[in-house]
Parts: C-alpha cells; structure tokens; sequence
C-alpha cells in the first residue's frame, strides 16, 4: 500500500478522476486541491481523466466555477472528446438525448443535430426532465428497430449530484443494449481515453501511471485492463465501501489490486 502523501518515486504521471474524486458536482472536497498541488510541486504530471461528455474547456470551466485551481491540474482528457471527433467524422446530422447544455457544447463544436431519420444518437445523459434512464424506452426501442448506433459519451451508470444519485450516459446505452442495439463507447474502462491521456503526457511507460478513481466499472476496471496502477478512492460513488476482495477474480484480472485504497484524496 501506498500513502498519497508519499507517492513512490516511479508515479510520474497522475490520471484523476473527476466526479466523486474531485467533486460531487456541487463542491470541491476538502483537501483535494492540496494533494494534486502537491503532487505537481513534485513534477509530477496531473492529467484529469473524466467521463464528461462534453468538451476539455467546458470540463475546465465547470472546475473553475467549482474553485478548483489550474494550478492543481496539467491537462484534462474527457470522454467527450473522443466521442466529438467521432461524430465528426461522420460528416451527418445525429439525433440526440441529453441535456441542454451539452447538446450546445456539441454544437459549438460543429455537431449538427435532426429529429428525422438519422442513423447514429449521441447520448450524453439525461435531458433534465426525464431522470431515469427507463424513461427513454419508447425513444430507444424505436432507435433499436431501425438499427440506429447509440454513441455514449459517457460510459458511467450514476453520479452523485451534491449526494443525490443522477443517470448517466451508461445507464441508457445499457438499456439499448438490452434491447439489441448498437452502441459505440468512448470513455473509461474503454482503452482509448486512457491513450488518448497518455499521449497528451508525452506516451510515458505504463510502470510510471497512476490512476486515482473512485468507480470499480469505470475508473478501476479501466485501469486494470490497460495495464496501470490505480489508487481506489472509497468515498465517491460507492459510498465507502472497502475494495472488493473478489474483483479481480470476477474479471479475469488474474491477481491483480490497486496500489492502495484511502478513504478520500487528501
């Protein structure tokens, strides 16, 4: 186990988690700001690895408003990102579900949106008005009979918004999935954002990434399969609760764990 405090010589390179690491969507948690501060005063890389889906600029607008400095961090790499170029590349009008917000941060960077007859959905979550990812079903069952290829751009199932559990993005793909459609994931555990990451940093070797995360799905299992080290943070979205002791097994991780686990970032 290791101490955040006194992070072994070879982590060069931070990738943090945002949501339930950082924040709950409400507030900065105590002593965050601090510990990454701290780390970069070591020279250290801090990279904020998020499932946003949304834009690095719009993710480093919400932490300002938040309080959190740009001293505490280096780059940020969102799941967002990597689903923008992706709809780009289609050079054709999607559908879309999600809030208003995120439907204008797309825009803003060239997505063009219909209501008719489109072949691929680009979900960020939930539209503000609709909570629950059940809520989507019809709209979804009608996607899926026309073979419609839902791209999720953010992979989590829930957050925590200041305490109180939000759907996300995951949460309709899963129910898409259920009902046979076809889904394009960009974001954690999903190997792509995690290049994507370490090519912002200079391609460092795997041995010198640490990944700081509170969800095991997403953050941790991430982690585990692309082959780094990861710091579980138990206070985020699971409340808490210690480390599985059974994960590894039920994934097929052989003997894998995380370097440690602490109750908050601090």
């Amino acid at each position: 186990m290791i101490d955040p405090a006194a992070l072994p010589e070879r982590y060069r390179l931070i990738l943090c988690d945002v949501w339930g690491v950082i924040h709950d969507g409400v507030a900065i948690f105590p002593g965050v700001a601090e510990r990454l501060t701290a780390w970069r005063s070591e020279g250290r890389t801090v990279v904020l690895l998020t499932n946003a889906p949304r834009s690095q600029d719009a993710v480093a607008a919400q932490l300002d408003r938040l309080g959190l400095p740009r001293t505490a961090w280096d780059q940020i790499a969102t799941s967002g990102e990597a689903g923008i170029a992706a709809l780009q590349a289609l050079g054709r009008p999607v559908g879309f579900i999600g809030s208003p917000a995120d439907r204008a941060n797309l825009e803003a960077r060239g997505i063009r949106f219909t209501d008719d007859a489109f072949t691929d959905l680009a979900v960020t979550g939930i539209d503000g008005t609709r909570m629950d990812a059940a809520d989507y079903r019809s709209e979804l069952e009608a996607a899926a009979a026309r073979g419609v290829t839902l791209h999720c751009l953010n992979p989590d199932m829930v957050v925590h918004r200041g305490g109180i559990p939000e759907a996300c993005a995951g949460a309709i793909a899963a129910l898409y999935e259920q009902l046979g459609g076809q889904i394009e994931y960009y974001g954690k555990p999903h190997a792509h954002i995690y290049e994507h990451a370490l090519a912002i940093a200079g391609n460092p070797p795997k041995s010198s990434v640490l990944a700081v995360g509170d969800a095991l799905a997403t953050d941790v299992l991430g982690a585990a399969r692309f082959g780094i080290g990861c710091l579980y943070v138990a206070s985020g979205i699971h409340a808490g609760e210690p480390f599985p002791a059974d994960f590894a097994e039920r994934h097929g991780l052989g003997d894998w764990a995380p370097v440690a686990q602490v109750a908050a970032l601090r």
